[in-house]
């Protein structure tokens, strides 16, 4: 073979090369992507007033675009898509106090392939809350010495809707319940979300709790319902406190966190999608 063939033979060879490699490019470039995101997991959930928190575990595929944030009245119910993010959170503002929710997400990716619904087991019942109320020394401000949670407003202490009331007792203060209510002392917090469920038990038997700034308290009313206070600050007149009263009776959930037990993942799918 002459240096020439030699030449052209080299030159062909390599054009073969180059064009196998531009084809497998041009095939990899055009390949449609098929495959959908894994479900998001670590849903945590917190309930507040007429809204529900929700974040999750951010997913770890490189191709996620978004995630879609689905509702519904029972877990293995219908859900329904109620918002979508580019982040691993999202707010419900439509949740309304006492309704209880079961919620799910989805990650989607560029190519429009949508993940199964999360399976983690969630829900909130959003319940009132509110922050600085203030309450009077019933002995010397019987008028507003005490507090409903019903009218999220002071009341007279001795009102038929009054659950707590605030006393100085000879500069001792107490939080005060009826003989048909109960209270207990959940210790120092650090604000008045801390506090997640009411007791089951350790009622205060004197149905009084001694009144300290920093303290979370939970009162189960008379009427079967959980509320909670933490005090802010005393003086010998008043007390400042925040609140938070579910509207659900019997419902102890003052505020709710994800469950970690997950169901099978053919009992919530795509299908379950309205």
């Amino acid at each position: 073979m002459g240096e020439k063939m030699k030449t052209i033979f080299i030159y062909l060879i390599l054009l073969t090369v180059i064009f196998s490699f531009t084809a497998c490019q041009r095939n990899d470039l055009f390949q449609v992507d098929n495959q959908p995101p894994s479900a998001p997991t670590g849903l945590y959930i917190v309930n507040g007033d007429n809204r529900v928190d929700i974040s999750w575990y951010n997913n770890t595929e490189r191709d996620i675009a978004g995630y879609n944030v689905y509702y519904s009245t029972s877990y293995n119910g219908k859900y329904t898509l109620i918002g979508s993010t580019t982040d691993n959170y999202y707010i419900d503002y439509g949740a309304r106090n006492g309704d209880t929710y079961y919620y799910a997400v989805t990650a989607y990716d560029y190519n429009g392939n949508e993940s199964d619904l999360s399976y983690d087991d969630v829900s909130a019942t959003p319940r009132p809350e509110g922050l600085n109320e203030t309450v009077f020394d019933y002995r010397a401000f019987p008028n507003s010495g005490g507090f409903s949670f019903t009218t999220y407003t002071d009341v007279p202490y001795d009102d038929k809707s009054t659950d707590f009331y605030f006393e100085n007792y000879n500069g001792v203060f107490y939080i005060d319940v009826w003989n048909d209510s109960d209270i207990q002392d959940m210790g120092a917090t650090t604000d008045i979300y801390d506090i997640s469920y009411a007791p089951e038990s350790g009622w205060a038997a004197s149905k009084d709790a001694v009144a300290i700034p920093g303290h979370t308290y939970v009162i189960w009313t008379w009427d079967n319902h959980y509320a909670k206070i933490r005090v802010k600050s005393i003086t010998s007149e008043r007390m400042i406190f925040d609140w938070a009263f579910q509207t659900v009776k019997g419902n102890a959930a003052l505020k709710i966190k994800a469950v970690p037990a997950q169901r099978n993942p053919l009992d919530k799918n795509l299908l379950n999608r309205k």
